[in-house]
């Protein structure tokens, strides 16, 4: 099908300006405080958040991955950030803000410069409250503890999950879904005899404990055989989980009680036999949509029954970036994609799809900024 123009940041006022504009530089400031870095790394930020008001400059020679960003900027080097596609800069920029940090070598190797936010975010009271929810869980019907258990993945850190187990998502008074697709998920599962199934995650500590608890469900269930669930690689978006997330994770979980505890013991056997799979591709890191996904990664998802994509990032890697008229059908975008895939996403940039023009008139009367606001959710599904 034709494509829509990428999405660019040049639109004063418009959201992506605002993340380049206001967000990155409030982050280099947060990134600054949350750990004790020494006076070379304070520079190396002052000069990070001086650089992303200015024009695209090359990593330094000495970077190991200098040859390969260098093919990846191609054109774009010299140029305003805000005059690049979208998700190409803001993939540059945390590259930066890793380098700046000293992640990739010396004493500072290997340190998250997002961990104290996601740590904080483990310890607080609403993920305890979620953790003993589950208990309730028992006394609903497996179709009701599909639901609750979706809804409480689709909407991450907003979710409260003692209210997903009572309450159907589209009476929850934390937003409204712009398409439900999530029956046509469920068949796909119960379609099939038990295969694989990929979770694409998004969102650590507080935001991956359901997507966790979810994919025991599908094992548990007998809906797959094995999840494998890809995470980042190293760290990348604030909050996207690394395979050290997932460890953390199931730590509160296991170290909780009733059944969040016999659930995170499960899912941590899950790792140890190879049901539960954690994979880590390089290209989860890459400044791209997953119409250039290489072919190992490809294979992966064109073997699963169904491939999840989680979150804001996700969707638009799957759909790409781009400037669709919002009626643009969810099928058609996504038909390059090597197997059947769902999008389970709470909105939060400008991309949409499969919403019709009616509806779109409907919401943007409200005056909500809908799009970006995270109030709004969607479970789209390409099921063959």
């Amino acid at each position: 099908m034709d494509t829509a123009p990428e999405i660019v940041s040049d639109e004063a006022g418009s959201f992506p300006w605002s993340v380049l504009h206001d967000r990155h530089p409030a982050l280099i400031d947060k990134v600054r405080h949350g750990l004790p870095y020494p006076p070379m790394i304070q520079r190396a930020l002052d000069e990070l958040a001086e650089q992303t008001q200015d024009v695209i400059r090359p990593l330094p020679a000495s970077a190991a991955d200098h040859d390969l960003w260098r093919e990846r900027a191609g054109e774009y080097l010299g140029r305003s950030w805000y005059a690049v596609p979208f998700l190409w800069s803001e993939s540059y920029f945390y590259r930066l803000l890793l380098g700046a940090v000293g992640y990739f070598d010396g004493p500072w190797r290997g340190v998250d410069p997002f961990e104290p936010f996601k740590s904080e975010e483990l310890r607080t009271g609403a993920l305890a409250r979620d953790l003993a929810a589950l208990d309730d869980l028992d006394r609903l019907s497996v179709a009701d503890q599909d639901a609750a258990l979706l809804s409480a993945s689709l909407w991450g850190n907003r979710a409260d999950l003692g209210f997903q187990i009572s309450t159907r998502l589209d009476q929850d008074g934390q937003g409204a879904l712009v398409a439900d697709q999530s029956a046509r998920l469920w068949e796909l599962l119960a379609g099939s005899a038990p295969g694989t199934v990929c979770v694409v995650a998004d969102n650590a500590a507080r935001e991956l404990v359901p997507d966790l608890v979810l994919a025991d469900q599908l094992l548990t269930t007998g809906r797959a055989r094995t999840v494998v669930l890809h995470v980042k690689p190293h760290p990348y978006y604030v909050s996207d989980a690394v395979t050290a997330d997932v460890v953390a994770a199931l730590r509160t979980m296991s170290a909780a009680s009733g059944r969040a505890a016999l659930t995170g013991r499960r899912l941590w056997r899950s790792v140890v036999d190879g049901t539960l799979v954690v994979r880590a591709h390089p290209f989860s890191c890459a400044p791209w949509s997953y119409h250039r996904a290489p072919a190992d990664l490809a294979d992966d998802f064109a073997s699963a029954t169904v491939t999840v994509m989680k979150g804001d990032l996700n969707y638009r890697r799957l759909v790409g970036d781009r400037e669709w008229p919002n009626a643009t059908a969810f099928e058609a975008v996504t038909a390059y994609f090597p197997g059947p895939v769902a999008a389970i996403r709470t909105l939060k940039s400008d991309v949409v799809v499969g919403v019709s023009d009616e509806q779109r008139a409907r919401l943007d009367a409200t005056g909500e900024r809908w799009r970006t606001s995270g109030t709004h959710a969607l479970v789209q599904v390409r099921d063959r």
